[in-house]
């Protein structure tokens, strides 16, 4: 079973061929040793991800903490030494999406999993889900996965890229793997952070450039029929932001180009360098 050390041990080249990428090699903590180790696990009941744009990370600090707020339950209180072994493995060229995983099977136990990031869109068709929002931790990442995944399956198969949620009065909450930002007039608006939406990462990063900015926010959320005639973005840590191009198949309004590319360009200007190996 192949092992890492904690610090120093460089990632080498065969780690990024096509095959070992395309299969999404997990490497579980073992603290006795303070090594990563090679392993296997399918379900994780916490995750964080974030794109790894050439060694560059935007929110770094912010995922490891959500991450480790979120596994405290599970009486894993610190993750320095996990981190640091995670960061020397980490690569520092081409496009990744490497997700943070903690397992309970059969103790707790964290691992990170090193995927080659998926191609980046600007925008995304939405379908919305008539139902009640099925999530039972809507604030965690990792615990709802499963109804999530064929959430989006069914937004797929009515031809669009995101499933949209709505709260208990049909107003839309957020995506199902993304948040949800709208535009009124020069107001951006988007759901409060109560306990039922995801904290995204993204959308953080958002909210305090409006804040530098002077722009307006406003915690609300209105009917999907009202959004459909709006500016309306989703955010994600993978593809930053997408503005939505089509509500359940109908064609989305035009968007202000300037501010979407320039919101877009400051989530750029972020990326921040991976730590030393």
């Amino acid at each position: 079973m192949a092992l890492w050390a904690r610090r120093g041990q460089s990632y080498v080249g065969a780690m990024a061929s096509t095959a070992l990428a395309a299969s999404a090699p997990l490497w579980q903590w073992d603290e006795p040793s303070g090594r990563l180790v090679e392993t296997t696990g399918e379900h994780p009941v916490i995750v964080d991800s974030w794109l790894l744009w050439h060694g560059r990370v935007r929110g770094y600090d912010l995922h490891w903490a959500r991450f480790a707020g979120s596994i405290a339950e599970y009486g894993i209180n610190d993750v320095a030494a996990f981190r640091a072994a995670t960061e020397a493995i980490l690569p520092r060229g081409g496009l990744w999406f490497p997700r943070l995983e903690l397992h309970l099977d059969p103790r707790p136990r964290v691992a990170v999993r090193l995927r080659p990031a998926p191609d980046l869109m600007r925008s995304a068709r939405v379908w919305v889900y008539a139902g009640p929002d099925p999530r039972r931790q809507p604030s965690r990442k990792g615990p709802d996965f499963k109804v999530q995944e064929a959430l989006r399956q069914a937004a797929k198969d009515h031809g669009a890229d995101e499933a949209i949620l709505l709260d208990e009065a049909g107003r839309v909450r957020e995506g199902v793997f993304s948040n949800v930002l709208w535009w009124d007039g020069a107001d951006l608006c988007t759901a409060a952070d109560d306990g039922s939406i995801l904290p995204g990462i993204t959308r953080r990063l958002i909210l305090e450039r409006c804040a530098d900015l002077e722009v307006r926010v406003r915690h609300r959320c209105a009917p999907p029929d009202r959004l459909a005639e709006r500016e309306v973005w989703i955010t994600s840590a993978l593809h930053g932001i997408r503005w939505v191009s089509a509500w359940d198949g109908r064609p989305a309004p035009e968007i202000h180009t300037r501010r979407f590319n320039a919101f877009r360009a400051y989530l750029t200007s972020v990326l921040r360098p991976l730590p030393l190996q």
